[in-house]
């Protein structure tokens, strides 16, 4: 029976359907009694009296009740036998927010994404409990940027039931037989040895990873076929395509899905616990590494400037030491120009989803935008773009923001000439909100749609402080409060502070000291931080966007920095100065 929005299960209120499996419906529903949001796994009516499927689902209940881990979806109880139901019981979870896993996504995120999976089967198989059925669709990422492992309906505690020799009946294709489309999902992730109906232990579940990490750095499956069997054929008999691999996975990434993915038990991976060290421990490496042979970079005043890149939510902000865990590498100008000295108006800016860098170089004196993408070596570079400075991304990452002769203009990236979005005077940066309003730096903080039209003011000068103009905006999650710096004639009078597009009153004081700062987004587990400039080191504060609060110690990130910029997905990039030999 499908419950509708509304029906009532005891003091549970149905909010909306969330999926169906082989055993049972699950529900969005609320909780009457303590005001939260809860999931429902509702067996089927037509197994409501079957002793199997009962004990199955109340198995399901314990194994859970084992486990208490971040990264695993919790229980809260376990019900039977209401009216309301039709006598079907059901499990009271965890509500978790969000999509499920797909990729590909950037190394570095796919990385940290790929520890926490690793964590939370740590602390089941601690608990002697086997997943036995993990694969994307039973992974979900928070909005907050948390995993949480789902699904534990086919997990065993090691020693509580018997495997069947001939695997028949084991439960991954008794439950999922009667839907292809299901087992077809399922099939891609089984072990050789749960495809076989062997007797399985945790190491089954070191496969089924190593599938997930494989799928979430390519963004396909590393064993695909048509029909259940071309796969399970697949997953017995070949290797998956490794060269479908991105060109900057490191090495040591490499080797460590080839150690998951070993078809026997005894060669895989013992311990995923050993998996999430090695995850840790393992340096981000750039997507696109350029020797410093291949032609050496003309820089200004006698200066380099070094492209840091890292994945805030694996190594930035895993202390200590946070510098051996940043990986640099140089982004050489493009053929017969050169790139400025290191200074926030020629920034290599990333895009909102870390894929893409926008920065400007010079040839025949001309200042142009260019654009390169994290995984290739060749740079596009954007006519019509003449003059450009301060270049800054749309929170889709299609187009560029940026300052030339003197107006404010935008630029699609996969064509076309650049439109111009109001005439500006003199600029200090400017950050592209997702309503479409864009902020940027004319001596005081303007506000105008990116569609165009008659910029309006959003600061005031506090004549206390002396300030003298607003710069280096940056918009907070929310879309409404920004960050900025307000520079004074008395240098400590000068800070960074946040903003609300609602008021031009009582800014709020962040920071003293003239330096710009940026904000990198809480995901995959790591804290919020924000990111500023201190005596020319990179330091990084965890911050809550919520409620403006600053925590904790300071920290470093970067060495002799002069400008940088971050991704909503976890890559950052700054230029540091190094000396030319």
């Amino acid at each position: 029976m499908r419950l509708g929005t509304g029906a009532r299960l005891g003091s549970y209120e149905i909010v909306a359907p969330l999926g169906a499996g082989g055993m049972g419906e699950v529900y969005r529903a609320t909780d009457t009694r303590l005001g939260r949001d809860v999931a429902l796994k509702v067996l089927l009516e037509a197994f409501a009296r079957d002793p199997e499927r009962l004990a199955r689902l109340e198995r399901e209940a314990r194994v859970l009740a084992l486990l208490n881990h971040p990264n695993i979806a919790a229980i809260y109880g376990f019900e039977r036998g209401l009216e309301q139901a039709e006598g079907s019981p059901f499990l009271v979870l965890e509500y978790v927010p969000g999509e499920t896993l797909r990729g590909p996504l950037p190394v570095g995120e796919a990385m940290g994404v790929a520890r926490q999976i690793a964590e939370a089967l740590d602390a089941a198989h601690e608990k002697g409990v086997v997943h036995r059925d993990l694969k994307p669709a039973n992974v979900k990422i928070t909005p907050e940027g948390k995993v949480k492992v789902l699904d534990f309906g086919l997990a065993k505690a090691l020693g509580d039931e018997p495997e069947e020799g001939d695997g028949s009946r084991s439960p991954t294709m008794s439950v999922l037989a009667t839907r292809a489309g299901i087992i077809l999902g399922t099939a891609a992730y089984m072990s050789p040895e749960q495809a076989r109906g062997k007797r399985l232990d945790k190491r089954t579940d070191i496969w089924s990873f190593g599938c997930v990490l494989y799928e979430l750095l390519t963004g396909k499956q590393a064993f695909g076929g048509e029909t259940v069997m071309d796969v399970l054929s697949a997953l017995v008999t070949k290797e998956p395509d490794w060269e479908a691999l991105p060109a900057g996975t490191p090495p040591h990434l490499r080797r460590l899905l080839e150690r998951c993915l070993q078809k026997g038990p005894g060669r895989r991976m013992r311990d995923i616990g050993d998996v999430a060290m090695e995850l840790e421990a393992t340096p981000v490496a750039p997507v696109a590494v350029v020797e410093s042979r291949r032609r050496p970079v003309a820089w200004v005043a006698a200066a380099a400037a070094v492209l840091v890149a890292a994945a805030l939510a694996v190594a930035l902000f895993r202390r200590p030491p946070v510098e051996a865990q940043t990986v640099r590498f140089a982004v050489p100008a493009p053929e017969k120009t050169t790139i400025g000295s290191a200074t926030p108006h020629n920034v290599p800016a990333i895009s909102p989803d870390g894929r893409r860098l926008a920065f400007t170089a010079v040839s025949e004196g001309r200042s142009m935008l260019w654009v390169r993408q994290l995984d290739s070596l060749a740079a596009q570079m954007l006519p019509g773009t003449e003059g450009a400075n301060y270049p800054f991304w749309s929170p889709d990452s299609r187009f560029i923001g940026f300052f030339a002769n003197p107006k404010l203009k935008k630029i699609d990236i996969s064509g076309g000439p650049p439109q111009t979005v109001c005439d500006v005077g003199r600029h200090g940066g400017g950050t592209w909100g997702r309503d479409g309003t864009v902020l940027f730096a004319a001596d005081k903080l303007m506000r105008v749609s990116a569609a165009g039209g008659v910029p309006a003011e959003v600061t005031a000068f506090d004549a206390s402080r002396q300030e003298q103009f607003h710069q280096y905006p940056w918009f907070l999650p929310d879309g409404r409060r920004f960050l900025y710096t307000a520079r004074s004639n008395q240098r400590e009078k000068s800070g960074v502070y946040v903003g609300s597009l609602d008021s031009k009153s009582a800014p709020q004081l962040l920071l003293a000291g003239g330096t710009p700062a940026v904000y990198a987004p809480a995901r995959n587990g790591v804290k919020g931080h924000l990111l500023f400039l201190r005596e020319g080191v990179l330091m990084a504060q965890v911050f809550d966007a919520d409620r403006l609060e600053l925590a904790g110690d300071p920290f470093r990130v970067a060495e002799t920095a002069r400008s940088f910029s971050a991704s909503d997905h976890g890559a950052l990039v700054c230029c540091v100065i190094n000396s030319v030999t």
